[in-house]
């Protein structure tokens, strides 16, 4: 990637992986005794997805190279936006329709992993 780009994948990457800890101590902390057990469930996963796939834009903003690399860093922070996003909103109440987007963000996720295994490929020049 050329400079500007990795610095302001590395911003993105920051902000994904430090807002998956505050996420993650929200709802551990405020929304304790505010969520029921499935609504702390959704809150959970989302967290767990949000996290493991900010340490997936680390790879891919540090290891992966081309047009696959900059496609696997889009790719999983748009998953995080539609995946976690839409189940944070549903713990918080979003009507049901909001679910729709889920699966969505979970087809980003998988671009993101099969885009950066692509780049991530020897390169035969």
């Amino acid at each position: 990637m050329r400079q500007i780009a990795r610095s302001r994948a590395g911003v993105l990457v920051g902000l994904a992986g430090a807002s998956a800890v505050l996420f993650g101590a929200f709802g551990a902390h405020a929304l304790r005794n505010v969520l029921d057990p499935a609504h702390r469930e959704l809150w959970h996963t989302a967290v767990e997805y949000h996290a493991w796939h900010a340490l997936a834009l680390v790879l891919a903003v540090g290891l992966g190279n081309g047009r696959a690399g900059r496609c696997a860093v889009f790719a999983f922070a748009l998953g995080i936006v539609l995946f976690s996003g839409s189940l944070y909103a549903l713990a918080l109440g979003a009507p049901r329709w909001v679910g729709i987007i889920t699966p969505f963000g979970g087809v980003a996720f998988v671009v993101g992993w099969v885009a950066l295994g692509l780049a991530l490929r020897p390169r035969t020049d």
